[in-house]
């Protein structure tokens, strides 16, 4: 069943259409993710379709009686309403009777004031009438139920929960009129991973109908039954996964780009018949005349793809071979632990990535093995040569009043990057800002943008120490793959916080976890190792997740080693030859399912063969955790 219909929608704000002639179809019971570079029109889209704003022409149908909520992207400013004010402000007036309601009661029941109390009567006899009207009473238990089902303290004061508390009051707040479709901007902004992992559980059991944009790969591919790409002004749609949608959309852009060629060189021997004599064109070839005026007129009508961003990071000299040494080491505010315990050695060429909780310590456990505050008991040693490059999540080292050009090159009209001098104007154009953008102010900027600029000046300035404390929040997926591959090639060590699952197992050699009661345990590999390593139960208070915990004990880096033995050293030998064995049968599955003509094959063949393709992943990735355990004990 259809809930709602757009046609041939069109929408600009000056320049090229953000939607151009937009067709979509949302079925009853679907989770669509909408995906895009960053200012493709996507939030454009979802205001469109709750009716915020109207398109410039095309028509958008909804079944009667379609009930709409919307989560959007931006926590509102401080509310100094309480949790159950702010849920049940979904219903309306409703909701503000409700609220009055409660509110009442509780004064009554704190006051001894007869006076008082006979006037606080006749409120609570008038609002009752109301609410009776109206079915009120069921309209408050569902507010304590939904407020209960997200686990949330009804009496807190909004302003002074957390970014993730703060997303779930507004989830609920969205949710409390059992709304038929529900749009999403950007949920697991600035959520740590427990919260993001426990809004995967939610929605999952959402009956109704979501549109939600996220970059979080992870939440995507659990999430999405069907996911629409926004690419200039069109949008595609792919039924399946997020990986599944990866190599199809890589099949089709290698076919538009090969299209295109042929259409370019096509074009250029007709403009070369063109001038070769004016009597072909006046005669009997009136007819390739024409034709030619349409080909140049479709190809001025082409709207290239908007390039990818090309970063490149300035590399130092390289640091001493052991980047910080800790021993034993610990941090306290006011005499309370943040973390304690703490011994590790991080060498040259490491990708740390610091997993927890917001607010349990990450960014003073990365000060303190900076040497930016002393520990307050235990030893730490910086190693020699370092030179650090500081990527600030709250974007505080941002002049607001500045301009884009001037952040990266305070002023000058060059900077210097992998040894070469460039204009900074150029350099800029590869963080995707047009000269016209360059000489914008900061403040004019967009989530986006402003983390594209943040890389920018931080891949100018030389360095062999990365700190990235969540450098993905508000890119896109394809400036998230760059930045990736960009992190897998640094000569340097870097230190990374982030919530972002996907990013952490793409990048980073060892963790450091919090795990409860001041606890930091170092695992190798990333946040499926960790998951895997971790123990059966962690202490109380420790990180949790949805995912069930393996059965193998963490072994610390800094361990005593033990000695390899006979076998483990033949497995060793033979595992290269394994590991290169998967990954050529892995190619070949990639090469067959980016063929077009492989989705045209039996619905059960390309199951079958998208099983086998994960099943073979799974065994890769064990081969590569078993290659690197050996190796390390060797």
């Amino acid at each position: 069943m259809n809930l709602l219909t757009l046609k041939d929608i069109h929408l600009a704000y000056g320049g090229a259409p953000l939607l151009d002639g937009v067709e979509l179809q949302l079925e009853k019971g679907e989770r669509l993710a909408l995906v895009g570079r960053n200012g493709s029109g996507k939030s454009s889209l979802m205001r469109l379709i709750v009716g915020e704003i109207a398109p410039d022409r095309g028509e958008i149908a909804r079944v009667t009686g379609l009930k709409m909520a919307r989560l959007a992207q931006e926590v509102p400013p401080e509310r100094e309403e309480t949790v159950f004010d702010v849920v049940a402000a979904g219903l309306g007036q409703i909701g503000q009777w409700l609220s009055q309601y409660h509110h009442l009661g509780q004064r009554m029941a704190d006051t001894g004031d007869s006076n008082e109390n006979a006037s606080i009567l006749k409120a609570l006899a008038r609002l009752q009438h109301e609410l009776e009207a109206v079915g009120g009473w069921q309209w408050r238990s569902r507010v304590e139920t939904l407020i209960s089902r997200l686990e949330l303290p009804p009496e807190a004061i909004f302003a002074n929960l957390s970014g993730g508390f703060k997303r779930r009051v507004l989830l609920g707040q969205a949710l409390i009129d059992a709304p038929d479709l529900l749009l999403l901007d950007e949920p697991t902004n600035h959520l740590d991973i427990p919260a993001i992992e426990w809004l995967e559980r939610f929605l999952l059991e959402f009956p109704g109908t979501m549109l939600f944009v996220t970059h979080d790969r992870a939440f995507l591919q659990r999430l999405a039954t069907r996911i629409v790409e926004l690419d200039r002004g069109r949008l595609a749609s792919y039924s399946g996964d997020f990986h599944l949608y990866l190599e199809r959309r890589a099949a089709l852009l290698a076919a538009e780009e090969r299209h295109a060629a042929l259409f370019d060189k096509k074009l250029a021997k007709e403009e070369m018949w063109i001038r070769q004599g004016i009597k072909a064109r006046r005669t009997r070839n009136e007819g390739r005349v024409r034709a030619l005026l349409r080909l140049r007129e479709e190809r001025r009508a082409r709207r290239i793809r908007e390039g990818t961003a090309r970063m490149k990071i300035e590399s130092a000299e390289s640091s001493g071979q052991i980047v910080v040494e800790a021993e034993d080491v610990a941090f306290a505010y006011d005499g309370l632990p943040v973390f304690q315990g703490l011994t590790t050695t991080l060498l040259r060429g490491d990708r740390v990535g610091i997993i927890g909780p917001n607010g349990v310590g990450k960014t003073t456990l990365l000060r303190v093995l900076l040497g930016e505050l002393p520990p307050t008991a235990g030893r730490l040693r910086l190693g020699t040569r370092l030179r650090v490059a500081y990527f600030d999540q709250l974007r505080a080292s941002l002049d607001q009043e500045a301009s884009v050009r001037d952040s990266v090159a305070a002023g000058a009209d060059f900077v210097t990057v992998d040894g070469v001098r460039r204009h900074v104007i150029g350099y800029l154009q590869n963080f995707l800002f047009t000269p016209d953008r360059a000489r914008t102010p900061v403040k004019a900027l967009s989530g986006g943008e402003r983390n594209r600029l943040l890389l920018a000046r931080l891949f100018a300035q030389p360095s062999n120490v990365l700190v990235m404390d969540e450098p993905t929040n508000d890119l896109d997926i394809d400036t998230l793959d760059l930045l990736e591959e960009l992190l897998a090639e640094y000569p340097g060590t870097l230190l990374l916080v982030s919530h972002d699952r996907e990013f952490l197992d793409h990048v980073v050699t060892n963790s450091l976890v919090f795990e409860g009661k001041s606890s930091v345990v170092e695992y190798v590999g990333g946040y499926e190792d960790w998951l895997r390593q971790r123990p059966l139960s962690l202490p109380s208070g420790a990180i949790k997740t949805s995912s069930p915990a393996a059965t193998i004990p963490p072994r610390l880096r800094t361990d005593r080693p033990r000695r390899i033995s006979f076998k483990e050293q033949q497995e060793l030998a033979a595992l290269p030859g394994h590991i290169e064995a998967l990954e050529a049968e892995q190619a070949t599955l990639h090469e067959m399912m980016a063929d077009p003509r492989f989705y045209q094959r039996p619905g059960i063949e390309i199951a079958t063969t998208r099983e086998s393709l994960t099943i073979l992943e799974k065994n890769l990735l064990n081969a590569y955790a078993r290659w690197a355990a050996l190796d390390a004990l060797a």
